[in-house]
């Protein structure tokens, strides 16, 4: 089966059960910023994910790079040195067509999460409201 779907939920669309590094959504991250960007090596991406992060942790230098390998294991990025500069050769990655549809998942699934957290704090705000709350004994 497809990265993305679960022996649970089959074909029905992507989930959130196998979609990979739900902590910290460094995968969406990553997808997102090569397709804007285009093509990035890692330090560029490092500093373009602390921009849009969506949680409070910040995303370390060793689950970017982890991610970064998984992506590219999986075909959904392809890297090639860059020799052109001074200094050492940096790896530079972009998005291939498989990465975009695999974005295109992400999309489902954090769709899916926006509805279901805010369903979540809708029903956590109405227990919380005064007249909601048993008086105190």
């Amino acid at each position: 089966m497809p990265r993305g779907y679960c022996h649970r939920h089959g074909q029905q669309g992507p989930c959130t059960c196998s979609m990979g590094n739900l902590y910290r959504f460094v995968e969406p991250l990553v997808l997102y910023v090569l397709q804007t960007k285009g093509r990035s090596h890692g330090y560029d991406l490092a500093g373009e994910l602390a921009g849009h992060a969506l949680t409070d942790s910040g995303i370390d230098a060793p689950a970017l790079y982890r991610t970064l390998r998984n992506l590219e294991q999986n075909g959904h990025v392809v890297s090639e040195w860059d020799t052109s500069q001074a200094g050492p050769a940096r790896r530079v990655y972009r998005l291939t067509e498989s990465g975009r549809r695999h974005l295109g998942e992400w999309l489902v699934v954090l769709e899916r999460l926006t509805e279901g957290l805010e369903r979540l704090t809708e029903s956590i705000r109405q227990a919380l409201s005064a007249d909601a709350l048993p008086p105190a004994r």
